[in-house]
């Protein structure tokens, strides 16, 4: 009997099906990867594996046997002794599957207690020795930690420490990497695999990241529109893919390999530098829009105080794309909020000679939910003091357009849009300030990766189109090489290397260039065999 057996998958929320007709079994031991856009059903149909629309409204239907037990007709005690003891799922956000207020330790000692007789200490003591299994460093002390102690990578660790406590025979990953930076995700892939060798657990990762696949399971279900669409070893699927939907899924991902996507914009060199080279000066690329000279931005006082930014400088000129790289805390955040005058420099020069806006990572977030998102674009233009509501309701619907939204839109609401259109309405607010430079941070970080290549393609448009510049900050380095004219990589709030696109990517010159573009997920699943190997070298070593 395999270890997953789906049959004839069925789910609907309302008048939306979400799943239709879904088959697949795992084998005991085996890795399967589904991938699909965003809406495609990938998560909903992980989710019933453990019975989680139980309760929710949704109407599910067809068969569905985990470890033996059929989830579909499983009564509440069943299911609770399935999670988590036979099969435990590791979420998205481990922010929001962490109770803030409980100690890490405590928390996995919980689960460990519900599915065992076991003391409190004993409970404890399973805690650590899972912590200290997954990586975390000083497994006795941090257990004591709360979640908020944790960076976002130690909080995937210790999600997946607490699916481990049980010893499960099935683990389910629900994209765990889509947060973080690529030496982290490098590192929790990695982890994923090791435990699945030793342990024997079957491992069902879902992700919209093909990389991230390629990099972790034997086989691949692609899924579109509830259906699955193609299936098998990934070194056939992703290789050679025999349906047009996943060769188009494919073309989609960004490969640090591949020169940059045209803009139009001129190339500038960016000198040779570390920690800003000599590029400062604008070079003959065009007119220096921004500038900063030595800029640091400094939080907090005394012993307390955290340098986020340490002397940087650089420059962007009219039309460029300049790209900013780094992991999770290395600075680039703080530094696009200089750039556009959200924060003022602690010490340093900055010179902005140009109008700025920022587009942030969050669509949600940045967009008010009471408001339709008409209004939300027309905010800027009311603040530059235009009062003819009729012109501005015309102008909005112009951006609406201009970012390939029905002009129709202008009276529907952000939760009606999806995550890629909701980007390009931050987009259209953007440009309604008539900006010349425009920092998009993350902007596309949270996207799979089809409505990552719409929205970069159509920022490359409009920077043809309107002669903007634009600073990309992103952990992403593949999407960071399609879209930049020059890159700089910022690590603990320092530029170490600057340059062209080209040289920087193609002939790195500091350390911590190659390693960042180590850690980036191969599409090759045979040459992420090697990578790995040659990742646990390097941490040996």
């Amino acid at each position: 009997m395999s270890l997953v057996e789906v049959t004839d998958l069925s789910i609907s929320f309302g008048e939306v099906r979400a799943v239709d007709g879904l088959s697949f079994s795992l084998e005991a031991g085996g890795a399967l990867g589904v991938v699909g856009e965003s809406g495609s059903g990938k998560s909903a149909s992980a989710y019933a594996l453990l019975g989680l629309h139980r309760g929710t409204g949704a109407k599910v239907g067809g068969s569905v046997r985990v470890a033996g037990v059929d989830v579909t007709a499983a009564d509440d005690a069943e299911l609770r002794a399935l999670r988590g003891a036979k099969a435990a799922m590791v979420f998205q956000d481990p922010l929001s599957s962490l109770d803030p207020y409980y100690a890490v330790g405590d928390q996995i000692a919980e689960v460990y207690r519900v599915h065992h007789r076991a003391s409190r200490r004993a409970a404890r003591a399973r805690a650590v020795e899972v912590l200290d299994r997954v990586g975390i460093p000083d497994a006795v002390r941090r257990s004591r930690s709360r979640p908020h102690e944790f960076s976002g990578g130690m909080r995937q660790r210790a999600l997946i420490a607490m699916a481990l406590a049980c010893e499960p025979q099935l683990l389910i990953a629900d994209e765990p990497t889509t947060a973080l930076d690529v030496t982290v995700q490098a590192q929790i892939l990695d982890l994923l695999h090791d435990l699945r060798r030793e342990t024997g657990m079957g491992l069902l990762l879902v992700t919209h990241d093909v990389g991230v696949a390629a990099e972790s399971v034997d086989e691949v279900l692609v899924m579109q529109s509830g259906r699955a669409v193609e299936r098998g070893p990934v070194g056939e699927v992703l290789v050679a893919p025999r349906e047009p939907y996943t060769r188009a899924l494919l073309a989609a991902v960004p490969r640090v390999t591949e020169p940059r996507i045209s803009s139009g914009a001129k190339p500038a060199d960016g000198g040779d530098g570390r920690d800003g080279g000599d590029g400062r000066d604008g070079g003959d690329g065009g007119e220096v829009l921004v500038e900063a000279v030595d800029v640091r931005q400094v939080f907090g006082r005394g012993r307390t105080a955290l340098a986020a930014v340490d002397g940087v400088s650089l420059s962007v000129r009219r039309g460029e794309t300049l790209g900013v790289v780094g992991e999770s805390g290395s600075g680039k955040t703080t530094l696009g909020r200089m750039l556009v005058g959200l924060l003022e420099p602690t010490s340093g020069r900055l010179t902005r000679d140009a109008r700025v806006q920022m587009v942030f990572q969050d669509p949600v977030s940045s967009l008010n939910p009471r408001r339709s998102i008409g209004e939300s674009v027309a905010d800027p233009l009311r603040a530059s003091g235009e009062r003819d509501e009729t012109a501005i309701r015309a102008r909005v619907r112009d951006l609406l357009t201009r970012v390939g939204l029905a002009p129709e839109s202008y009276d529907r609401y952000p939760h009606e849009f999806s995550g890629g259109q909701r980007q390009r309405v931050g987009i259209a607010r953007a440009l309604a300030a008539e900006p010349e430079l425009i920092v998009c941070d993350e902007a596309v970080s949270a996207l799979d990766v089809t409505t990552q290549a719409q929205v970069t393609a159509l920022l490359a448009e409009l920077q043809q189109e309107l002669g903007l510049a634009l600073v990309f900050i992103a952990h992403d380095l593949a999407v960071v090489r399609q879209v930049s004219d020059r890159v700089a990589v910022m690590r603990r709030g320092r530029i170490v290397e600057e340059g062209a696109v080209d040289q920087v990517y193609g002939n790195p010159r500091d350390p911590y260039t190659k390693q960042l573009l180590a850690a980036v997920p191969a599409l090759d699943p045979a040459l992420a065999v090697v990578r790995r190997a040659a990742r646990k070298e390097l941490a040996a070593a």
